[in-house]
């Protein structure tokens, strides 16, 4: 074993145990920032002992007995040892075991789920709830993150601080919610995860088409919370959504990382095992109609379709118009469009565009753009590309506007 494979070991295990090891002890200490600094605080005595005794043989057991260890103090100190003790130790015997984590197996699943609800909680902004998901959750570090959205570090981790603080002063139970709240923070976690795939998935700034760690944080964090919560449809109605759209990756660039659109895609690139996993969720959120449930079935009309001219369009502008029932918005009607477009015709689906008010969004220019360019209102057409070149943050989607404009002249 060479000197740095420690090091290696202590990072791989923080990213795979570290949001188990603070989801049990913030349900000890029940202070969430404090919960974390534990954590830490075990990750930095195995960064200091790991070189010099070796990678033990249960590293994620020993850094949970350790970071354990480091709550029963902070419990003493804050006189609340006695309270607490029962519950930590109640069926561990010898406090001194590497194993202690094996008596808290009954609860992982429990506290792994009243974090995500925590982390997600709606009294945060939503750009605090994801970068304290990220950083909990995911276990990303404040500089990770900072470099995944493209802000400073000092930004991050305000951010972090302020959901922390936030929590404490609101006094926010680490807990699963009442069955009154338990929906609308259901969509809270889900609106967070799907932030992250997003941001992964489309990038909203710098020179990157996408950022597939984002991607992949939020396929694990899906993962984890359908192993949680197997009886929500939209759950696994998510999960669909996040496989299948992540099994086009490898085709949605080119080797220069030039953006290719779907129906330029060569689909025998897409990935045939996450297509099959993510209509395996979708089934198994079979009869329910909710935003994710729905926006899946649209992204399996594309799955199954292996060739661009096959694509069932009036499905999926069908599926779209119920979409715009069940979670209206703009941009689910600028999709509508697009799907209108295709079924039936280009000048019904710039009827849709020419409704909607969407300031600064640079996909409805670039919508009504394409759709302009299908009825050969070319100088138009053009006009539109060139002002979603100017609105977006992107360089890729930036360049791939002004080549469709420069395309028209």
């Amino acid at each position: 074993m060479t000197a740095t494979d420690p090091r290696r070991a202590v990072e791989t295990v923080w990213r795979m145990e570290s949001a188990r090891i603070v989801a049990a002890l913030a349900r000890l200490v029940r202070d969430v920032g404090l919960a974390e600094e534990l954590a830490q605080d075990a990750l930095v005595i195995a960064l200091e002992q790991w070189p010099m005794t070796g990678v033990p043989d249960h590293p994620g057991s020993w850094l949970m007995a350790t970071a354990k260890h480091r709550a029963i103090d902070a419990l003493r100190r804050q006189g609340r040892y006695r309270e607490k003790l029962e519950l930590l130790g109640r069926a561990t015997p010898d406090a001194d075991d590497p194993d202690l984590a094996a008596a808290m197996d009954d609860y992982v699943g429990d506290d792994l789920l009243r974090l995500v609800f925590t982390t997600c909680h709606p009294v945060l902004s939503t750009e605090s709830r994801v970068a304290l998901t990220l950083r909990l959750l995911g276990g990303l570090t404040t500089e990770e993150i900072a470099r995944a959205y493209l802000v400073s570090e000092s930004t991050v981790g305000q951010r972090i601080t302020r959901a922390k603080r936030t929590l404490a002063d609101k006094r926010i139970p680490i807990e699963l919610p009442p069955p009154a709240e338990a929906a609308q923070r259901l969509a809270s976690v889900l609106e967070v995860i799907y932030l992250i795939f997003n941001e992964g998935y489309a990038a909203t700034a710098g020179d990157d088409w996408m950022r597939p760690a984002l991607c992949e944080e939020a396929l694990r964090l899906g993962r984890i919370l359908a192993t949680l919560a197997p009886a929500e449809p939209e759950v696994h109605g998510l999960m669909a959504l996040m496989e299948l759209q992540a099994s086009r990756t490898a085709a949605r660039t080119a080797p220069d990382g030039t953006p290719i659109l779907l129906q330029d895609q060569d689909r025998r690139r897409w990935d045939r095992l996450l297509i099959r996993r993510g209509l395996a969720a979708l089934a198994r959120a079979e009869g329910a109609y909710g935003p994710y449930v729905l926006q899946a079935s649209i992204a399996a009309c594309h799955a199954r379709a292996a060739r661009v001219e096959d694509t069932d369009w009036r499905r999926i502008a069908a599926l779209y118009e119920v979409l715009t029932h069940v979670s209206p918005s703009p941009v689910v009607d600028l999709n509508r469009a697009v799907a209108v477009g295709h079924a039936h015709g280009p000048a019904r689906g710039l009827e849709i565009v020419e409704s909607l008010n969407l300031p600064g969004y640079a996909l409805l220019p670039a919508v009504r753009g394409d759709l302009l360019a299908k009825l050969g209102r070319a100088a138009e057409a053009r006009r539109e590309f060139e002002r979603a070149a100017a609105m977006t943050q992107n360089a890729r989607e930036r360049a791939l506007f002004e080549a469709r404009a420069a395309a028209l002249r």
